[in-house]
């Protein structure tokens, strides 16, 4: 049967996709966006290869990440960022050490080169605030102190993107010039002058105070705020996402912050629907099943890594156990950003397309399996407390629960099934 305009039937099956797997995550009290990722694999050349060019939506991908930068900095509270500033810088340049030098020394063990080696520490380092920030909201602790901390290390994660782009691009070069050292020196003192400025006095937007009144411009004023900064970076040859983040700034340190913010969910969350969804897309399991074990060991390694890491960081910084422990789980995903990283190494021919898949394929279920992650850590973690000392009742305090919950779904389906007629077999 002839299909007319494939392109629009591909597009609504893919939304239709992305729902269903969003749904089925929310039940199993899981982000949302998981479900988007696991819809890209699914619709994607290792699924059933429904969307083959990445390409086609790649740039309402990268407003997503726009979009996703312009939303942290208008929930960003600076005063509360101000007050834990040591913490989230000081945690943040550990996490960069460590995961940089870790894979240097890794580097003749396992015969990575310096490129792979520079591009992977940088990637490990970034956690992602897109799932962190909906595992916070799910636990409870946004709000809480360890999730105010929690969100000022992604913010300083985040900021850090820029220099190693920079850092990245110079390595392509032979060396960093001048001009990217001027670069990254003035975005952080802009940066810096304004997180002043804002402390001082409360600003009032007039012009957007109207349009965010404004049942038909109020969504278009939030997109032209964020895409706005974002071109106007681009154009000083800056990130685009460090525009969009301090226009989320302004907005949230404005009188027209709850507004803005409410006209600007729903087009974000389409954006990062296609995001996470294009993140899908880029898994080759062909790759992984030919490199499963390289992966795997990888994805242990990093997990494990970043986990001990972030604790230890925590720690030295005076940071209570249990808030050391649970910011240090939450944490221990590879966050989007190592996608850009990637590309920029790929582009620096600092990696091969190989190396770019094993880091595209690494993050992919590192991101896919964090809140498995962080559900297990915890409930280790009051285990630890209780004292169990046998395997068995070690899985049973983690697994239980759930065990029960599906042995009693499958008695309940047994339950519906005809009754087998006299002198026919029941097997």
């Amino acid at each position: 049967m002839e299909v007319h305009h494939p392109e629009l039937t591909a597009a609504a099956l893919v939304a239709l996709a992305a729902l269903m797997c969003g749904v089925v995550m929310t039940r199993f009290r899981q982000p949302a966006i998981v479900g988007y990722i696991l819809a890209g694999v699914v619709l994607g050349p290792s699924g059933l290869a429904l969307v083959s060019n990445r390409d086609a939506i790649g740039t309402l991908a990268e407003f997503g990440v726009l979009m996703l930068l312009f939303v942290v900095g208008i929930e960003l509270d600076i005063r509360r960022f101000v007050q834990g500033w040591r913490v989230a810088l000081f945690t943040t340049a550990i996490q960069i050490a460590g995961s940089v030098g870790t894979a240097l020394l890794l580097r003749q063990a396992l015969g990575w080169s310096f490129g792979l080696a520079m591009v992977l520490g940088f990637a490990v380092a970034v956690s992602s605030t897109a799932v962190v920030i909906k595992m916070l909201e799910s636990s409870g602790d946004l709000d809480k102190p360890v999730g105010r901390s929690v969100i000022g290390i992604l913010i300083a994660q985040d900021m850090a993107v820029v220099p190693m782009m920079l850092f990245l691009g110079g390595l392509e070069r032979k060396g960093i010039m001048p001009m990217d050292l001027f670069k990254v020196v003035f975005s952080v003192v802009f940066l810096v002058a304004l997180f002043w400025l804002l402390l001082r006095r409360k600003l009032r937007l007039p012009i957007s105070e109207r349009l965010a009144r404004s049942g038909e411009l109020g969504p278009l004023s939030a997109l032209v705020w964020c895409f706005g900064a974002a071109a106007l970076s681009g154009l000083m040859d800056l990130s685009p996402a460090y525009g969009a983040f301090l226009a989320g700034v302004v907005i949230g340190n404005s009188a027209q912050r709850e507004t803005i913010l409410k006209n600007a969910a729903p087009v974000q969350s389409v954006l990062l629907m296609v995001f996470f969804l294009s993140i899908g897309l880029l898994l080759d399991f062909k790759f992984i099943w030919k490199n499963l074990g390289q992966v795997l060991t990888l994805l242990l390694m990093v997990t494990l890594f970043k986990s001990m890491l972030n604790v230890v960081a925590l720690r030295l910084l005076r940071q209570n156990w249990h808030d050391s422990f649970f910011a240090g789980v939450v944490l221990a995903q590879i966050g989007e950003f190592s996608f850009l990283l990637a590309e920029v190494g790929k582009a620096g021919r600092l990696i091969t397309a190989t190396e770019t898949k094993l880091v595209v394929a690494v993050t992919v279920l590192s991101l896919v399996l964090s809140p498995f992650w962080l559900f297990t850590m915890r409930r280790l973690h009051r285990v630890a407390e209780a004292g169990s000392t046998s395997l068995r009742g070690l899985l049973t305090s983690l697994y239980g629960r759930e065990a029960k919950a599906i042995a009693s779904t499958l008695g309940k389906g047994r339950k519906l099934l005809p009754k087998p007629a006299k002198g026919e077999s029941s097997a």
